[in-house]
């Protein structure tokens, strides 16, 4: 980084200049805390970052965290080294393990750091007038605001995820369907047809079933498994694999089945005709699923 191409002696904001000097110790001591915290939150956030890269379910979705990771250790250089400069010594990285519960909360979780960061490096700017303190923390802001835009624009596609039947309906489906995370979750549902979003776990199946009155579409739009189909339920003979944007035809009367061979889970939504689940249907897993099924009959 252009900041310290040249590290002045320590302290160098003993400096008679008043661009390069704190007005007092107190301040001094303040800012020193700011910019460790700073190097954990930038650190926290690329361990965050690195994880969702590693689970996108999109390419676009992989290059926006790949270029955030850039961003992020960018800061964690730019704070680090600031920190020797203004003490001398080293800062002690310390990464915090920020959980979430999957894709899209990550990404939710995501932007709420970036906001944060932002309230807290706007503030960091009024506490001091020291000059290299200050362009270190206004370009942490401006790099802040490209990350937070970023996830800002994910958040706006994101769909609500309920059922809208019987009425005139328009979606990005396949969003909704990369954004389910429920075994089944019924979209649409109306007095010929049904569209319900699917999300197959890693090495699990749909389960053997068979329609005898209805016909079934399936579209897969992320991940990878093997379809069967047969007139009994013990002779599949019909084997296919099949990956995203793959579509799947089921004839009325046809045994099937759907398992998940990649590893992530297997995204489609599905189109019955006429509908097969009860309006507004929502099964988190497959066990909630067969249990209502058995309730049903």
């Amino acid at each position: 980084m252009s900041y310290y191409a040249s590290p002045r002696p320590h302290p160098y904001f003993n400096n008679e200049n008043e661009e390069n000097s704190f007005r007092s110790n107190e301040e001094e001591q303040e800012i020193l805390a700011a910019i460790l915290t700073a190097v954990k939150r930038e650190a926290s956030a690329y361990n965050l970052y690195y994880r969702l890269a590693c689970e996108a379910p999109t390419v676009q979705e992989q290059q926006n965290l790949l270029r955030s990771l850039e961003e992020k250790q960018d800061l964690v250089t730019t704070f680090s080294h600031l920190y020797a400069e203004l003490t001398g010594s080293q800062s002690t990285l310390e990464v915090e393990h920020i959980p979430y519960d999957n894709f899209e909360n990550g990404v939710q979780r995501a932007f709420e750091i970036e906001a944060e960061c932002f309230s807290e490096y706007k503030r960091c700017c009024s506490l001091t007038n020291q000059q290299q303190v200050l362009e270190v923390f206004q370009s942490a802001l401006a790099k802040e605001q490209e990350v937070a835009a970023r996830f800002d624009v994910r958040e706006e596609k994101r769909v609500t995820i309920r059922d809208y039947g019987p009425g005139p309906f328009v979606i990005d489906i396949e969003e909704a369907t990369k954004q389910n995370n429920t075994f089944r979750t019924a979209l649409w549902t109306g007095e010929h047809l049904q569209i319900t979003l699917m999300s197959i776990p890693v090495g699990e199946d749909i389960g053997l079933e068979i329609h005898p009155h209805l016909d079934q579409f399936l579209r897969i739009e992320d991940g990878e498994g093997i379809v069967q189909m047969g007139d009994q339920k013990d002779r599949l003979t019909f084997e296919r694999k099949v990956k995203d944007d793959f579509a799947i035809v089921i004839p009325a009367g046809k045994y099937h089945n759907l398992t998940n061979t990649g590893n992530k889970p297997l995204k489609l939504y599905s189109i019955y005709a006429p509908p097969q689940h009860p309006f507004g249907t929502v099964h988190k897993t497959k066990a909630e699923a067969m249990l209502a099924e058995e309730m049903h009959h």
